[in-house]
């Protein structure tokens, strides 16, 4: 008697954990599919320098930065000043003065966007208080990620450059040295930009130095110093929910036409990258553009079984799995009153 109902619990006991263990595993990919927030980013100046001493030889290390920004935030600070170890008695060394030193970065649910302006910039590094490495008019870089559309990265340099006092015609794309004899070099790089299907990144200059002062105790500066960069980033479309509307049914393959990407929705839609479950439907013309998650419209081609639950973290085996829990629950039930009568 003892040993059937001790049998008998166990197997209510077990049934009931089983339940409990199914549910877990229907309801813990929901709370783990949350989607990543679109991000955006901004800097006016960022140095990576190593810096030789003239007494010892040290090497001092300055990484520095000046308005770096993540959305949602704005900086408008116009100069920055570091001090350095064993530099000038280490009184505070100014890296850069501007008119205007702006950077911006923003979020939203489905868009972000970095952006940076700088006006009448000088740069200087330790050990040249006196001579430029870098001045220049107008430098601009800016990165916008939108949903349904490519990411975009443009950077921009207005005016003049002058490089260690010399002036620089600079190519977006190419580099351009200026060597002076007795200071050293700077290699300029000018606009650089990348983008991909989720994000796009933009650089307005980027300079290598390497530069012997021999003034201030400083023996020889080398590194990179970067002016106006920008990024932003969207998160992966999840499986089965395009990221951009799907071409018009008249371009025959659903294929996206690369010649206008800033097409209106209508009626040849705008160009995006395929999506693998993408059969061309034509998108809704009073439909909100950029939503990747907006329903079919009426006539279009319906999503898959479970093309839409990957947005919760659902599958199409959810409903059994739910099935299968509540009749865990129902036998453990079942199991706890026999074993509660056989001990009465």
């Amino acid at each position: 008697m003892n040993s059937s109902t001790f049998r008998t619990h166990a197997t209510a006991v077990a049934a009931t954990a089983a339940a409990v263990a199914v549910l877990g595993t229907v309801t813990a990919p929901a709370a783990l599919a949350a989607p990543a927030a679109p991000s955006a980013h901004a800097t006016v100046l960022r140095t990576g320098l190593d810096v030789s001493l003239l007494n010892g030889g040290a090497r001092v290390p300055v990484n520095a930065s000046l308005n770096e920004v993540k959305a949602p935030a704005t900086a408008d600070r116009t100069s920055l000043s570091v001090r350095v170890d064993g530099v000038d008695e280490n009184r505070p060394v100014q890296m850069l003065r501007a008119d205007v030193a702006s950077a911006k970065a923003t979020s939203g649910a489905s868009s972000a966007e970095g952006s940076v302006k700088l006006v009448g910039a000088r740069v200087h590094v330790p050990g040249l208080p006196l001579l430029s490495v870098v001045e220049a008019e107008q430098v601009t870089a800016r990165a916008v990620c939108r949903a349904g559309s490519a990411p975009t990265a443009e950077a921009n340099l207005l005016g003049t450059v002058t490089a260690l006092g010399k002036r620089v015609t600079l190519t977006p794309g190419q580099r351009s040295t200026v060597q002076v004899q007795g200071v050293g070099e700077v290699v300029l790089d000018l606009s650089r930009r990348t983008t991909t299907s989720t994000s796009a990144a933009a650089t307005a200059l980027e300079l290598k130095v390497a530069v012997n002062p021999l003034n201030l105790n400083v023996s020889k500066v080398t590194g990179t110093v970067t002016l106006a960069e920008a990024g932003c980033k969207m998160p992966a479309a999840a499986p089965g929910a395009p990221s951009a509307p799907a071409p018009a049914p008249s371009q025959g393959t659903g294929a996206p036409d690369p010649s206008n990407p800033s097409a209106t929705p209508a009626p040849s839609g705008p160009s995006a990258a395929p999506d693998p479950s993408d059969t061309g439907a034509a998108p809704d013309p009073s439909a909100a553009p950029g939503d990747g998650n907006d329903p079919s419209p009426a006539g279009g081609d319906a999503p898959a079984d479970g093309g839409n639950l990957a947005e919760t973290g659902g599958s199409s085996s959810t409903p059994y799995l739910v099935a299968g829990a509540a009749a865990l629950l129902v036998v453990g039930a079942v199991a706890l009153k026999y074993a509660r009568r056989a001990r009465s």
